[in-house]
């Protein structure tokens, strides 16, 4: 949302001003992130668990492969959409992912080693 509503807003005003809102629509927004991060969990997250360079890799593409689906798409079918949007989402969302999901497997396995066994 910060890279919607204030980093990247200019950008995307530059861009594809004529086909933007006058205020974005928060709830698909919040549906979007709410499905996104599920998706994060379940294919880089969760798999890199033990491992956050693994977790790392993984979310980049998960990343790579999201807003690929979005700016790819655009790029196929919408006159005038431009590339250097396409480029500029494509490595911001492999990035994003990339950090989010080593940095949570990171903080997941430290937790855990700082945590007791349990046994049942």
């Amino acid at each position: 949302m910060l890279w919607l509503l204030v980093l990247a807003r200019n950008f995307y005003q530059q861009q594809i001003g004529q086909y933007m809102r006058p205020d974005p629509n928060l709830y698909a927004a919040c549906a979007f992130y709410l499905l996104f991060i599920a998706g994060l969990l379940y294919f880089a997250i969760l798999p890199g668990a033990r491992a956050p360079l693994y977790a790392a890799l993984r979310g980049a593409f998960f990343g790579l492969l999201t807003y690929a689906t979005y700016d790819l798409t655009n790029l196929a079918i919408m006159r005038d959409w431009p590339l250097l949007l396409t480029v500029v989402d494509l490595l911001w969302g492999s990035t994003l992912c990339a950090v989010v999901a080593g940095a949570t497997a990171w903080l997941g396995s430290r937790m855990e080693a700082a945590l007791p066994a349990t046994r049942l």
